[in-house]
């Protein structure tokens, strides 16, 4: 068995001069920086190592199979193809659809010709996706049926856009690309098949600091902004993720031979966790990625048994659906090795519940956001399980501080002494960092100062250096001069045993200023009184904290599809 070591050792052991993980500094548009010696130049450069896996799977749909040799000839192609339409270096290509093989083929195939990669929520209405394609000047775009169904009546009120691309979504059915417009519609399995298969990448010359993907943010607080990442930033979370997993290897005594990953894609797509946490990780490392059309835990735990799936997560509440499900007892599910999530609070309890359903898996959490190109800290394994409410240290090339909330500076000078007891708003400087919002100067310059983003989130540091995301800034509760932080609250109400998800948020009181509300979704057959959970967090939290309205409702809390609540929503459902 393999020495374990101590997080501190570990993260020694792994930054070693000479070392996969080496570290130097470089300059990021005019900053000095931290950044890994041996990370991959570009996202290009990521999908000619990855043509070394040959026949191993890469992606698996339903009754589908690619190998990575199959996705890199269908990748070359499809870049080929795009060039041929006129699309070159810095050009929009929109890739608007549910996780299907073409989302893939279509990213790998934009970012390795130099082109931006413009990923757009599936799930918005006509009038958001054609604001997607509007703001981001995409000139091409690649789409599912559901969403030509949308697109069709507005396509020439988008004036840079010349060709869209069609994937079906149903394999067997047939699609009308018939659309009265000026624009070209066509399907994307025509234009591949349109010459012979090209295996090589075309030529083009990449920079590190080159634009290459461009990430709308969710929305939940006004209208999506694009968040345009470099290949230097995927790159870098790429190495960010090998790290950490490195990192709990060591931390576990696994040596990391158990064979290649097997991931279960359960968050879409077109979120920064799902494209630079999952497809370029696993496309870097040889992993097979296996989709699901739409996130059901029965069926997720069918796949796990077939696929012998190592790694699967998403989000919280996903985590715990399965958990949940009637069929988890008499399911195999002795191949997970790691249940990893992100993009919400995850309750604590969740934490035990891992580690008593997988023996042999380790459970992780991390803290990362659009603008952040995924990770800045990640809690793993043993460390996870000593600080379950801690989202980790953050890794090595990046810098966190807390400064006070609303802090007018662009550095953090005036940085708050780290302790348990001090929260403020979190800042975060890196090579991970994006270069700024598209087309949007002023909100750039607001958020992002001296290489540093200021998250808006309101977390706190302890002496060790652990991060606690306390919560959105956005989701303080000010209850008669008192701040009550929502996934405190949460985190309480999630440890009731009949309580399968809520949501805590802030009503509106003539006399406090705000009450605290909670929004409470019961286990199927359960029965519990607003008194009794009142208790139950008077007995966890200061009193202050006690919600004293209690909203109880049958449906689903609406999130959006990073996992998180969409808590304006709800205080319009409530205040009608």
């Amino acid at each position: 068995m393999a020495e374990i070591l101590d997080a501190a050792d570990a993260t020694a052991t792994l930054l070693a001069p000479g070392g996969r993980f080496e570290i130097v500094e470089d300059d990021v548009r005019g900053q000095r920086m931290r950044v890994w010696k041996h990370a991959p130049s570009t996202l290009r450069d990521v999908l000619t190592l990855a043509r070394r896996y040959g026949d191993r799977d890469f992606l698996v749909y339903e009754d589908e199979r690619i190998t990575f040799e199959q996705h890199h000839v269908l990748a070359a192609t499809a870049a080929a193809r795009l060039a041929a339409l006129g699309v070159g270096h810095g050009d929009r290509v929109v890739i608007a659809m549910r996780n299907l093989p073409e989302w893939v083929i279509s990213f790998w195939a934009t970012v390795s010709l130099g082109a931006i990669a413009v990923p757009l929520n599936a799930w918005w209405t006509t009038d958001e996706l054609v604001y997607g394609l509007e703001d981001s000047g995409a000139k091409v775009a690649i789409v599912d049926t559901e969403r030509l169904g949308r697109l069709a009546g507005h396509l020439d009120e988008i004036a840079a856009l010349d060709v869209v691309l069609v994937a079906q979504e149903d394999r067997s059915g047939s699609v009308d690309t018939e659309v009265a417009s000026r624009v070209k519609v066509r399907l994307f399995t025509e234009v591949l098949d349109d010459g012979e298969p090209v295996t090589e990448l075309p030529t083009t010359e990449l920079h590190p600091d080159d634009d290459a993907t461009i990430f709308y943010t969710s929305g939940t607080t006004g209208r999506p902004k694009g968040a345009v990442g470099t290949h230097r930033n995927s790159c870098t979370n790429l190495m960010n993720l090998f790290f950490v997993s490195s990192r709990t290897q060591l931390r576990t005594g696994s040596t990391g031979t158990g064979g290649p990953n097997a991931y279960l894609l359960s968050v879409p797509l077109f979120h920064a966790t799902g494209c630079q946490a999952i497809l370029v990780v696993n496309t870097a490392a040889g992993g097979k990625i296996v989709m699901m059309r739409k996130f059901d835990p029965e069926r997720a735990l069918e796949l796990i048994e077939r696929e012998q799936i190592t790694t699967f997560g998403g989000v919280p509440t996903m985590v715990m659906q399965v958990l949940d499900s009637p069929r988890f007892p008499t399911s195999d599910v002795s191949s997970v090795r790691n249940v990893s999530y992100g993009g919400a609070p995850a309750p604590p309890e969740l934490v035990r519940r891992i580690a008593q359903a997988f023996p042999v898996g380790q459970p992780g959490n991390g803290y990362g956001m659009t603008e952040t190109t995924a990770a800045t800290s990640m809690n793993s394994g043993p460390d996870y399980v000593g600080r379950p409410d801690s989202v980790g240290q953050p890794v090595p090339v990046v810098d966190v501080a807390i400064v006070p909330e609303d802090y007018p500076g662009t550095s953090p000078g005036e940085e708050l002494p780290r302790g348990p007891e001090v929260t403020g708003e979190l800042w975060v400087r890196g090579p991970n960092i994006v270069r700024g919002y598209w087309n949007r100067p002023e909100e750039t310059a607001l958020t992002f100062t001296d290489g540093w983003v200021h998250t808006g989130d309101v977390a706190r540091i302890d002496e060790d250096g652990w991060l606690y995301i306390v919560d959105r800034a956005k989701d303080v509760i000010i209850r008669g001069g008192e701040n009550i932080y929502s996934a405190e609250v949460e985190a309480a109400l999630f440890e009731h045993p009949d309580i399968a998800d809520c949501a805590v948020l802030g009503i509106l009181h003539p006399v406090m200023g705000e009450e605290v509300g909670a929004v409470i979704v019961l286990k199927v057959g359960a029965k519990v009184r607003a008194d009794e959970l009142a208790r139950h967090v008077g007995e966890r939290l200061a009193a202050y904290n006690v919600p004293s309205r209690f909203f109880f409702r049958d449906e689903p809390l609406p999130r959006n599809p990073a996992g998180k609540v969409l808590k304006r929503q709800l205080r319009d459902e409530l205040s009608d």
